[in-house]
């Protein structure tokens, strides 16, 4: 197993963790704020609302889960040095 092995998984854990994050608001909230437009004939207000909340919640989410593989990151490079 290589020595590179550790970081190669906590990569793969940060890359899906990260796309999920990202994809699932962004996607439920132009689909829920699409209908809602579609429903009300208020085009593009919903979208446009759920689209910026989905923004605000994926910003607050992203910073959280970057401290928290920022400090799993640090301590593979401790176990290594």
């Amino acid at each position: 197993m290589s020595s590179d092995a550790p970081y190669y998984r906590l990569a793969g854990r940060i890359f899906a963790d990260f796309s999920g994050t990202i994809a699932i608001p962004a996607v439920a909230g132009a689909l829920f704020g699409k209908w809602l437009d579609t429903r009300y004939g208020t085009e593009p207000r919903y979208l446009l609302i759920f689209l910026t909340l989905a923004l605000v919640i994926t910003a607050f989410a992203i910073v959280k889960k970057a401290k928290k593989y920022t400090v799993q990151y640090e301590s593979l490079m401790n176990r290594k040095n």
